[in-house]
């Protein structure tokens, strides 16, 4: 549920108008400073550092669950040699 949440909020955001993604200074009206090349790549630059940052998280989550499965594999398998006897 919490998934179809967060889903759903980043579709929204996505159909946002452009003035909800604005900072403070960019979004006061002014024509000349909205429509500025500067503008556009400060935007561009903080949605890059927003893709590198998720992208981090992505993998160092990735790496943790790997190893969460490798240690629970681990331990079932210890469990299973234990609980069988050995046959000479």
């Amino acid at each position: 549920m919490k998934l179809f949440r967060a889903i759903l909020f980043l579709m929204l955001a996505a159909l946002a108008p452009v003035k909800v993604f604005a900072c403070a200074a960019c979004g006061s009206g002014n024509s000349q400073i909205i429509d500025s090349p500067m503008v556009d790549g400060m935007n561009l630059g903080i949605l890059t550092l927003g893709a590198v940052l998720l992208t981090v998280l992505g993998a160092a989550l990735t790496f943790l669950i790997y190893f969460i499965r490798k240690s629970e594999a681990l331990e079932a398998a210890k469990k299973s040699t234990a609980e069988t006897p050995a046959s000479f």
